[in-house]
């Protein structure tokens, strides 16, 4: 069976704390769609482990409910921003596959 996957395509944003963590919001229907098939899979703090690719770089990491908005948030690491030349506000397609 082929795993599904979904591109998202959102403007990358900075969370407001402490930290300066990047994020790119997973909209709320395709969110809603990860959720009914692989809600299941939820670890810690409602996380999803994905396998995402933007541009040339692949990664492991997880996926997180957004309280607000609700749907889902992706982490962006500083690594990838800088290896893809990206920075806040700009614009970018995600693949993401829900890892199982």
């Amino acid at each position: 069976m082929t795993k599904p996957t979904y591109t998202i395509k959102n403007k990358i944003w900075v969370w407001q704390g402490k930290a300066a963590w990047h994020f790119v919001t997973i909209p709320k229907n395709t969110a809603d769609e990860i959720k009914s098939m692989f809600g299941y899979l939820k670890a810690g703090w409602g996380s999803l482990p994905v396998k995402l690719q933007l541009g040339q770089s692949v990664w492991k990491t997880s996926i997180f409910p957004d309280s607000k908005g609700g749907g889902y948030l992706i982490p962006i690491k500083k690594a990838i921003l800088k290896a893809e030349k990206l920075s806040v506000e700009t614009e970018v397609e995600i693949n993401l596959e829900v890892l199982t």
